[in-house]
């Protein structure tokens, strides 16, 4: 746990805009991460300083050279930091504009066959399978998750893996449950009976986590939104593999090596995911001896890991004299209390309260949370537990016990009907 290093829980949040106090509201606990999680101060002085120069890349001057050098060393940050030796880096509208090509791309591309995804997935990926699954003429086949564990398995998977699965789309981690999914298990076993079927993943609600391993996963391609892993706003990052880089794909008539990038990027974009890498292996460095860059970001994602799930396991089962969500009347935790697949997410009700209310009653008492609904984005997830609703309070390494503690203690009020 990060908090157990004198002075490092501190050191972490120093780093972060508003980490304690909404510009708006005023002082608050921010447990509404995966809605978006805070941004690093340093993407914030990138943005700025980035968005002030006039010049773009692909000009005979000196600023449009060193903005090129920033785009290449951008690149190979995103490749030590998700460990990808191989495959082409690129950035986008957003994560889900990312997914909608990619997948698109691969529907596209490949023979007559199926599209394989699962119920567990977000919109982003489950709307661009069936859009492009439908204009390709391959039939759209949905996996059911588990309902019980908020998750999927490759067990799942394996009735519906056909020879003809073309395409397979996985989530890595569901944003209403929070818990994760065995991405290189699900993965080898679509390899197993369709070797050659091109396997895009939703990265978007994992990244934050940390722990990310391309060159383990077997896939083809990876999604992330950087304002989900505390960079900002207006652009997402994908990675494909040789294989899918090759595929047809959007590109100007005529450009060189047929790239997957459309106009001129941002600069600032790329500037702000190497603020992120830095972040990391800062991080790492503060946890392990190691020198080497791959091994602090490794190190860092560990530690991220080992943080979160001691702060789930506190608001859930009690802080000091406190007791946790699971001992509090009326209080149902989305999924079980003791899941191993939790990523920093914690899902609940309260007998007799609608979600909504939870929240501005949490809110109410300077706890940010979020309301899902059984909508367009959240329904399949809920409705199969017969659910309108739910209270979803997520979490990242630089929230502290003692965040979570006044969290259980507005809930515990909340509860009683105070």
């Amino acid at each position: 746990m990060l908090a157990s290093k004198p002075g490092l829980l501190d050191e972490v949040r120093s780093r972060f805009a508003h980490v304690d106090s909404c510009p708006f509201e005023g002082e608050r606990v921010f447990f509404e991460n995966a809605g978006g999680a805070l941004t690093l101060k340093s993407v914030v002085d990138s943005s700025a300083r980035f968005a002030a120069i006039p010049d773009n890349q692909g000009r005979d001057n000196p600023a449009s050279k060193a903005l090129q050098a920033i785009i290449d060393r951008a690149k190979e940050d995103m490749r030590v930091f998700f460990n990808a030796p191989g495959g082409t880096f690129f950035v986008g509208e957003s994560g889900t504009e990312l997914l909608f090509r990619l997948i698109s791309a691969a529907c596209l591309g490949t023979p007559a066959g199926r599209v394989l995804g699962s119920t567990l997935e977000h919109p982003a990926s489950r709307s661009a399978a069936a859009r492009w699954a439908e204009v390709a003429g391959k039939p759209h086949v949905l996996v059911a998750h588990d309902d019980a564990t908020g998750s999927i398995d490759p067990a799942h998977y394996a009735p519906q893996i056909t020879p003809d699965t073309r395409v397979a789309t996985i989530i890595h981690t569901s944003p209403v449950t929070g818990m994760g999914t065995d991405v290189a298990a699900v993965a080898a076993a679509i390899r197993g009976v369709a070797p050659e079927c091109f396997i895009i993943v939703d990265g978007i609600q994992h990244a934050a986590h940390g722990r990310l391993d391309l060159a383990g996963y077997g896939v083809d391609g990876y999604v992330v939104s950087p304002y989900k892993m505390f960079s900002r706003h207006g652009y997402g990052v994908a990675w494909v593999s040789d294989r899918l880089a090759a595929l047809p794909h959007d590109h100007l008539a005529n450009a060189p090596g047929e790239p997957w990038e459309l106009g001129t990027r941002d600069t600032g974009a790329y500037a702000t995911f190497s603020d992120v890498v830095a972040y990391f292996e800062w991080l790492g460095a503060q946890v392990t001896e190691a020198t080497d860059r791959r091994a602090r970001i490794v190190a860092a994602g560990e530690a991220i890991h080992a943080h979160e799930a001691a702060l789930t396991q506190a608001m859930i089962h009690g802080v000091g004299n406190l007791p946790g969500l699971a001992d509090l009347p009326g209080v149902s935790i989305l999924n079980g209390a003791d899941n191993a697949r939790r990523e920093g997410l914690v899902a609940l009700t309260v007998e007799g309260m609608p979600a909504p209310d939870v929240v501005a009653k949490l809110r109410e008492r300077g706890i940010r949370t979020h309301t899902r609904k059984a909508d367009h984005y959240s329904g399949n997830i809920l409705r199969p537990l017969g659910l309108s609703s739910c209270v979803r309070v997520s979490m990242c390494h630089y929230n502290t016990e003692a965040e979570v503690a006044r969290f259980i203690t507005a809930m515990r009020e909340i509860a009683d009907g105070a």
